[in-house]
């Protein structure tokens, strides 16, 4: 049996996983009463909930006697760390272009390593059957974006097709009979090289780890592509770091492939497949496994570097320990290390007082990530506004700056450009893209982006799309405004009262409504002044035994705000926290002691 090896490549919402179901279900892979999840390859509940791919991860398909290996790839460019290596375990990329949108930025991100590491895509222009499609014009943006990463004579030469993932079809001609996928399989086999690794069949045995998993029975599995040689369950091998190192030696337990969904055990792996070893207890990825004979490690690519960190702390409120059972610095710092095992563009470092952990990372998306997994496993958390790393290159302080593409309609582009100078970004490029829009790309400090999100949904009532990509490091540009309101902090602890939230509702907007805990320090609402003021929600009413008119009245309260967690990340200033428990989000001050507080804010 052949083999091909293609990653597909695509933007958030472009289709990429709904078309990968859809060629599991054509080449056979599901029965035909097997019961089957739409999205197969979005398998964990957040990737579920919010739409997006996460984590990479592989099938294989069986067509005409050849075995595809399909590995997804991460739209997001906060999870570019997969993207990189996974691009080496591939002969071939298939490049998924929604025909209304045209090429997106991840899209671009992603599509840059591809040409730099001399892949040849396949390019899918998917959703033409929808109303605003344009294909043609999608597939001139495609050449003109291939040509501006400076893409070789023969990658611009690529064949491209039509399709709709989700009604099952790809053509070669626009109007062609929209029967099937068979002429992507067909192009898949033509145009995509077998992998060169299976001539090296003979060699020992040598492997780059891309991507590590974990199985609750058979301990942690490393996936990757095999280069050279054989492996089976019961040989000895090593695994080195990429400069050569010698980790450990231990023995195979279990060599793994994907067959369709599920990842089923075989006798033997051998050059060019793509497979998953168990039996390691430190190697990791972009580590080399090999036969004990081989001294060299294969050449991994370095790791990007973190760009912002935001600090772990244990809950130390008045209501810590009430809905989470995780709780203890040790155990936070034990999941913390697990997820830094796993997931390589995360570094997690102690503090000096041992009760908290910095993080740093990719971005705001990949925290928010992590900490959600966290509380639904039952961790209850204390997380503080996140900082920008800075970097000093000769001498000076550079800073990260990402590559901003806004999609607005045009009532709303100048209200958007503004926000974005404001917060030291410069415009790049400002053009219109279909019927009353217009696109901006502007180049944005990592800072300014910090909890913009919200007030860009905000200015442009939710219909706007904002994608941002890392673009480079440039020297620091001064201080950004941040928020400009106060917030209102309670003075007491016990259950918020009806009647006093009522009457200080002219104070500003509240974040809790009645009858919920609160205690000292904690942030309940935003103040309509820029300072913040310390009010008493647990005020009842003054009972006096003189009927008068007008003080039986109903009380009314406005709705609360309620943020979600990465708005409320984004909200707070330095001097304050997120309270981040299983069935609850709240803000507080870091000193909840009026007195400190005044102290602190002094010093």
């Amino acid at each position: 049996m052949t083999m091909r090896n293609i990653a597909i490549i695509a933007h958030v919402d472009h289709g990429k996983t709904t078309l990968v179901d859809e060629m599991l279900k054509q080449s056979g892979t599901y029965r035909e009463n097997q019961a089957t999840t739409e999205r197969a390859m979005d398998s964990n509940d957040l990737e579920r909930e919010r739409g997006i791919t996460i984590l990479a991860k592989a099938t294989s398909i069986e067509y005409q006697d050849t075995r595809i290996n399909i590995v997804d790839t991460p739209g997001h460019a906060d999870f570019g760390g997969e993207v990189e290596r996974i691009l080496s375990m591939v002969d071939g990329v298939v490049l998924l272009v929604d025909a209304a949108e045209g090429p997106m930025p991840q899209t671009k991100f992603v599509t840059s390593k591809a040409l730099a590491l001399g892949l040849r895509p396949i390019v899918v222009l998917n959703k033409v059957d929808k109303a605003d499609a344009e294909p043609d014009r999608a597939l001139d943006e495609v050449f003109d974006l291939f040509a501006s990463l400076e893409a070789s004579e023969e990658q611009l030469d690529f064949p491209h097709l039509y399709a709709s993932g989700r009604s099952g079809w790809c053509d070669s001609e626009l109007d062609g009979p929209r029967k099937d996928l068979t002429s992507l399989f067909d192009l898949i086999l033509k145009h995509v090289e077998a992998p060169k690794q299976v001539a090296k069949k003979d060699e020992p045995f040598r492997m780059l780890a891309t991507t590590l998993g974990g199985d609750a029975f058979l301990g942690r599995l490393l996936t990757g592509r095999i280069e050279s040689g054989q492996v089976k369950a019961g040989d000895s091998i090593k695994s080195m770091s990429r400069d050569g190192t010698l980790i450990e030696n231990f023995r195979v337990t279990k060599v793994l492939a994907f067959r369709g969904l599920s990842q089923t055990a075989i006798d033997v792996g051998i050059a060019g497949d793509i497979v998953s070893v168990a039996g390691m207890s430190k190697a990791t990825v972009a580590d080399t496994l090999a036969a004990t004979s081989v001294t060299e490690a294969i050449p991994a690519q370095p790791i990007d570097p973190p760009t912002i960190t935001i600090t772990f702390g244990i809950n130390d409120s008045p209501l810590a320990g009430r809905d989470g059972d995780k709780v203890q610095s040790r155990i936070i710092r034990d999941r913390l290390l697990k997820e830094a095992e796993s997931n390589v563009a995360i570094k997690v470092t102690d503090t000096p007082g041992g009760e908290a952990f910095e993080v740093a990372g990719r971005g705001e998306l990949q925290m928010g990530v992590l900490i959600e997994n966290m509380r639904r496993e039952g961790f209850e958390l204390s997380i503080s506004r996140p900082r920008v790393l800075y970097r000093d290159i000769d001498g000076q302080r550079h800073e990260p700056v990402e590559e901003v593409t806004v999609d607005v309609d045009d009532e709303y582009s100048g209200a958007v450009i503004e926000k974005l100078t404001m917060r030291k970004g410069e415009l790049v490029e400002m053009k219109q893209a279909g019927a009353g829009k217009t696109r901006i790309i502007a180049h944005v400090p990592s800072r300014g982006l910090i909890g913009y999100h919200g007030e860009f949904l905000t200015d442009t009532r939710g219909t706007g799309i904002l994608n941002r990509v890392f673009h480079d490091w440039t020297p620091y540009k001064g201080s950004i405004p941040g928020r400009r309101q106060g917030v209102l902090i309670s003075m007491e602890s016990g259950k918020s009262v009806p009647y006093a939230i009522f009457k200080l509702e002219d104070r500003g907007k509240f974040f809790i409504g009645a009858q919920e805990d609160v205690y000292q320090g904690m942030i309940i609402g935003e103040h309509s002044r820029d300072n913040d003021l310390e009010v008493n929600p647990l005020k009842g009413k003054q009972l006096t035994n003189v009927r008068a008119s007008g003080t039986d009245e109903a009380v009314r309260l406005t709705t609360p705000t309620r943020m979600s967690l990465e708005e409320s990340i984004a909200y707070i200033a330095d001097d304050e926290l997120v309270e981040v428990t299983p069935n609850n989000i709240r803000l507080r001050k870091r000193h909840l002691d009026p007195v400190v507080r005044k102290r602190m804010s002094k010093a």
